[in-house]
């Protein structure tokens, strides 16, 4: 297993694979409808997806953290 001071990287990884799958998925069904080249498509459009919700997770996550850590008690 992996040790606790990794677990918010690990987090903001599973969270931006998750996210951005589900998102790719759902918003290419949407805009293009499913065919033949659909799986294509996704794939395409996921390779761009993924690393831009990993790259915006860790930087906006610190300070999304801190936000709410004021407005909550």
């Amino acid at each position: 297993m992996f040790s606790k001071k990794y677990s918010q990287f690990l987090f903001v990884l599973i969270m931006g694979f998750l996210m951005s799958l589900l998102m790719t998925l759902i918003i290419t069904f949407v805009n293009t409808g499913m065919d033949d080249e659909y799986m294509q498509r996704f794939l395409k459009a996921w390779t761009v997806s993924l690393p831009i919700a990993i790259g915006t997770a860790l930087f906006v996550g610190p300070f999304a953290k801190k936000f709410v850590d004021k407005i909550t008690k």
